[in-house]
């Protein structure tokens, strides 16, 4: 069925959140940020802390603890989570807002994290136990002259979440516990904060407490205490009235107002505005496939219109149902990653613009907001409604099983409500989905539960996603629910919400890890519907680690580097996998035998995601074996993070210092800038089958492409022969097989070239002119290559009216050449390229100000054969 946010044939269902106020008279709200007073249970620690905030940073910021993302802190500082702490603040109020004419007096708070009791005046007036809910609180009687005391006493997360896991005695929910190598705490599936606070595979464990969001009282006269127009107006009148509600859309002649009836206490109330049939409606498009207009209100909102619909229907030539969005009407291949949160302290968040803006210059137009992490703050979705990307949001719930009881029900409840509230007027928003992995979780037996059990599991699964997540979801038509990801989708729905394979490829989406098979080889990937979850890790660079680390721990074998590796066997399997096709750094100097390591695993992670992502991108018009017609490629971010240094190729953005897609702080790892070239609007791409080397064309535009190729020996800089290809149409959405020849003739006919002494450069014309990136295809390992030598790259920074290029000269052939300026912030127009001339400028685009000179201080340039 399809899913509208707004209809384009002349109706505007109106979902843009407005929170309006009736006008200043009728209500007044004091905030109540800003320095509080903290203290630890028995008294012994008591310092100043800011509101929105958290204890670690409050902690950190007075100087009681070091930074807390230093060495072995995570584990040194887990005390403080045990601790039960209070917030303490002192205000006074006007007599306006404790005048009789206030018929009611809010004190909110928009985001409690985890477990509190607030007490107003030293008496109490109610508890939070969800970091994901706004919580009201009436307290107009509790309000005096003078100082008012406010305290919110917040109880430890793991406790709680041990207690309320010892209260659950008649069966276990697993896991009980993470694995050993997170070091991480236990019971996380028992209390709703962000899972991944307790640890994860990527992340270290700092089960965080404090007020993360917002605290205000809000003082409402008789009318209303709070209207939102959406689709729908939220009212919370004190006793029935008449009111009037106007709409209006200038830009497309369009306008209403309606008389309306409020009744007492909390009511939903439906308006639709008609958008007049002649105004031609401009549609939000995803990124690089069109514009994201918008239309402005009468307050100046803005408005979008845009379709999308999942489709699931026979594919011919293959068993199963198809599975992609078609966002107004048309088919859009998704290219994206996981976002995970960007940092372990909600409170030392920027605002998400940069790294925002780097999936965009890096071709993606799709983040899946992970279900183990938050739901993100409201500026990430108003700037993904902006820049055009896609958002797929996940509940949160992950890789766990959950409990049942009222209470736990209850509060998702609420907490679904909030979000579903919240969020479905962005148009960027194309699906829910209930959570992440616990249908294959359940299916596949995770958890080692005992058959005979698996019914209790599978009831209590559908009691919390479906009879209570996806009942309260359907309120919101303007786009697709799934249960969970991975999932077959409809299948999975048919065959009771848990499938006995969540994996089919013929079905729904996947999520695919293997640390063992060989990334190189496009066969070891599942040809799959729509790859949602994949990638592979890499550790980020030394410049990333170094604040975080002391000389002792920049060893690939030091207890630092093993403390930071979260999932088993990590290190060595990053070795393994570069070990197939590089030589390892064998350095005598510890610390660049380290360094050389660090660049290694990132070369290993960019070149396997590349291969991946190809593959995919390649099968999206293809059926082979029945499997195919792959729609979206979600590398996971966490893998292009890695533990504030670590991390859709999974996981755009890593919060730790674990190994990952960007680094720590926004800086780009070798994957993401391979990303600008793999998810480029117009790729080609080259694969060998039996010996055959097939380039594809793809593209997400229409265009008439030729191909042209180089054949380079690894001893020479000019090429020892160029191929080009007749103009083949290639339509958008579609990836055409545009090159096909033995490698063995190709070789033939160039003359001297071997699998061991050549490689292939090649690249997209349109008229004549290259259109996309030029890319590779190595004919042997790395390791392998004849007459591959050190390239001796020199660099000169300049400074012009453009900003900073640096120009570098090489002596011959060199992969994977990495520029690096250390803490310099900003990145390059390309990085970790193929240089097969002997000259080729890059410029810089930095974020702070820097200079020619300190940037040619900064600049190291590292190649392939710079390592061996």
């Amino acid at each position: 069925f399809v899913h509208i946010l707004t209809n384009f044939v002349g109706v505007l269902t109106w979902l843009a959140r407005l929170f309006c106020f009736l006008k200043s008279s009728q209500h007044r709200s004091l905030s109540l940020a800003g320095k509080w007073s903290l203290s630890n249970a028995n008294g012994s620690v008591s310092l100043p802390a800011q509101v929105p905030g958290c204890v670690h940073s409050a902690l950190q910021q007075q100087g009681f603890i070091q930074d807390p993302y230093f060495r072995f802190n995570d584990v040194s500082y887990r005390w403080i989570a045990f601790d039960n702490w209070t917030y303490t603040t002192t205000f006074n109020v006007s007599a306006q807002v404790r005048s009789v004419t206030k018929q009611k007096v809010l004190l909110a708070f928009d985001g409690v994290d985890t477990v509190a009791s607030i007490w107003l005046n030293g008496v109490a007036v109610g508890n939070t136990d969800n970091m994901f809910r706004r919580y009201d609180f009436s307290v107009r009687d509790l309000l005096k002259d003078g100082d008012n005391v406010l305290r919110v006493r917040l109880l430890s997360p793991v406790l709680y979440a041990s207690e309320r896991r010892e209260a659950h005695s008649a069966y276990r929910v697993p896991p009980e516990c993470p694995p050993d190598v997170q070091k991480g705490e236990c019971h996380v599936n028992f209390i709703r904060k962000e899972q991944s606070s307790f640890s994860w595979d990527w992340g270290p464990s700092f089960p965080t407490t404090g007020l993360w969001k917002g605290v205000r009282l809000e003082a409402f006269d008789v009318l209303l205490s709070q209207w939102r127009v959406q689709v729908e107006l939220l009212v919370d009148a004190v006793q029935t009235t008449n009111g009037r509600i106007s709409l209006s859309v200038p830009e497309l002649h369009s306008e209403q107002s309606v008389h309306t009836h409020f009744l007492s206490g909390r009511t939903k109330n439906t308006f639709v505005l008609h958008i007049n049939t002649s105004s031609r409606v401009k549609l939000w498009w995803p990124s690089g496939r069109g514009d994201q207009p918008f239309y402005q209100l009468t307050s100046l909102l803005q408005v979008y219109f845009r379709t999308v619909e999942l489709i699931q229907e026979p594919v011919v030539g293959s068993p199963g149902l198809s599975f992609y969005f078609r966002i107004n009407g048309k088919p859009i291949f998704l290219k994206g990653s996981n976002w995970i949160p960007a940092h372990s302290f909600q409170d030392q968040i920027s605002p998400a613009v940069n790294l925002l803006q780097s999936a965009v210059d890096a071709n993606m137009n799709t983040l899946r907001v992970w279900g183990g992490g938050v739901y993100e703050q409201d500026l990430f979705y108003s700037l993904c409604d902006e820049l055009g990307i896609m958002i797929w949001q996940d509940f949160m719930f992950a890789c766990a099983m959950y409990p049942t009881e009222d209470d736990f029900i209850q509060t998702v409840r609420d907490e679904v409500v909030q979000q579903l509230r919240r969020l479905k007027s962005h148009p960027s928003v194309i699906i829910w989905s209930g959570n992440n992995e616990n249908e294959a979780a359940l299916a596949t037996d995770w958890f080692d539960i005992p058959a005979s059990q698996r019914p209790r599991y599978v009831k209590d699964y559908v009691t919390l996603y479906v009879n209570n997540i996806r009942e309260l979801v359907q309120e919101d038509q303007s786009r697709p629910f799934l249960v969970s990801s991975p999932t077959n989708g409809a299948e999975s729905e048919r065959e009771g919400w848990v499938a006995a394979n969540p994996y089919d490829l013929h079905y729904g989406d996947t999520h695919f890890y293997s640390y063992t098979l060989d990334c190189w080889d496009w066969r070891n990937f599942p040809r799959t519907r729509f790859a949602s979850e994949y990638g592979f890790q890499s550790w980020p660079s030394f410049s990333t680690l170094q604040p975080v680390s002391i000389k002792e721990d920049w060893s690939y074998s030091s207890n630092f580097s093993s403390h930071r590796q979260h999932h088993e066997g990590g290190n060595q399997q990053m070795l393994q996998q570069a070990a197939s096709h590089f030589n390892l750094p064998n350095a005598t100097d510890p610390l660049k035998r380290f360094t050389d390591t660090l660049y290694i695993t990132q070369v290993m992670q960019a070149q396997c995601v590349k291969t991946q992502t190809e593959f995919y991108r390649r099968s999206q018009t293809e059926i082979i074996e029945g499997k195919g017609h792959t729609m979206a490629t979600c590398v996971d971010a966490a893998l292009i993070y890695f533990f504030v240094v670590v991390g859709l190729v999974c996981i755009l953005n890593s919060c730790r210092l674990l190994p990952d897609f960007v680094g720590f702080g926004g800086k780009w790892k070798m994957l993401h800038y391979f990303a600008q070239n793999f998810f480029a609007p117009v790729l080609p791409v080259g694969f060998e089958d039996e010996d055959t080397l097939f380039i594809y064309a793809v593209s997400d535009l229409s265009h008439d492409l030729k191909l042209r190729v180089s054949v380079y020996s690894w001893t020479d800089l000019h090429p020892v022969c160029s191929l080009k290809s007749d103009p083949v149409l290639v339509p958008g959405g579609s990836a055409v097989a545009i090159f096909k020849q033995p490698v063995a003739a190709l070789l033939a006919g160039c003359g001297r070239c071997t699998r061991l002494t050549c490689l292939l450069t090649f690249h997209l014309e349109d008229s004549g002119a290259q259109l996309g990136p030029t890319n590779h295809h190595f004919l042997c390992s790395p390791k392998d290559a004849q007459g591959l030598q050190r390239p001796n790259i020199t660099a000169t920074v300049q400074q012009d009216p453009t900003g900073l290029t640096v120009t570098l000269r090489s002596a011959s052939v060199a992969p994977f050449v990495w520029l690096d300026v250390g803490n310099i912030p900003g990145r390059f127009s390309s990085n970790g390229f193929l240089m097969v001339s002997s000259n080729v400028t890059v410029s810089f685009t930095a974020w702070r100000p820097t200079s020619a000179a300190e940037l040619s201080r900064s600049l190291t340039v590292t190649s392939l054969t710079d390592v061996y």
